[in-house]
């Protein structure tokens, strides 16, 4: 399946060459072009992508509010968005996981790096720089939770689970964490998804956001992983 991605970033010369790497790709498609966010709402209504590639500071109407636009629309298949940009700030990332973003990198990624985001975003996955980790990390252990509720919480997690878990703090991504434990990506992909239920967090960014949190990932040394599921 054609993953179909939109580019919203006022700067003509880096959406022209986005879209020249991305329709070399042989599973995405560019099927529109936005130089401002208000185009972005309107573009993606018009031509439904999967992933919206967004940059934030834009005339008008800036990236993190039409993300949020478009993540808040109540449309079938609703596109995922992608925020690409230079200023990896506190602020805007905070603004971005509560916009429902599904991703945020710097504009310094590799070409192979960002496709693979784009992938993964249109998996349904998160997916989060180095900056953008450190930036949930410091908020959330700024923010302790109840004491009692920490051994509840993490005894509803298996072994295994608890493993994926760890991974994920660390900002690996799901290919990366499947490699790592010797298990397939989609099994990865279930794991996420049975935490997330269980931790009742809306996205990736708040597994992480858990694991520091409760301090698991200061005290919890993996062991070497094995072959079992």
């Amino acid at each position: 399946m054609t993953i179909r991605v939109l580019l919203a970033d006022d700067q003509a010369l880096l959406t022209g060459t986005f879209q020249i790497l991305i329709n070399a790709s042989d599973d995405m498609e560019v099927v529109g072009v936005a130089g401002d966010g208000t185009q972005a709402v309107q573009l993606t209504r018009a031509t439904a992508p999967d992933v919206v590639v967004m940059d934030i500071r834009m005339p008008g109407k800036d990236g993190l509010d039409a993300a949020e636009e478009i993540t808040r629309s109540e449309a079938p298949g609703r596109a995922r968005v992608l925020i690409l940009t230079t200023f990896e700030t506190d602020e805007y990332v905070t603004r971005a996981l509560r916009a429902g973003v599904s991703g945020f990198l710097g504009k310094g990624v590799a070409p192979a790096e960002l496709l693979s985001a784009i992938r993964t975003v249109a998996a349904g996955d998160m997916i989060l720089s180095p900056s953008a980790t450190h930036v949930v990390i410091n908020r959330y252990l700024a923010t302790p939770g109840p004491p009692t509720a920490v051994p509840r919480i993490l005894e509803t997690l298996t072994p295994r689970e608890r493993e994926v878990l760890a991974q994920i703090a660390n900002g690996l991504t799901n290919d990366e964490i499947a490699e790592t434990l010797c298990i397939s990506p989609l099994t990865v992909r279930t794991f996420v998804q049975r935490m997330m239920a269980k931790l009742e967090a809306r996205h990736r960014a708040q597994l992480i956001a858990i694991a520091y949190q409760t301090g698991f990932v200061r005290a919890h040394q993996p062991p070497a992983p094995d072959t079992g599921t």
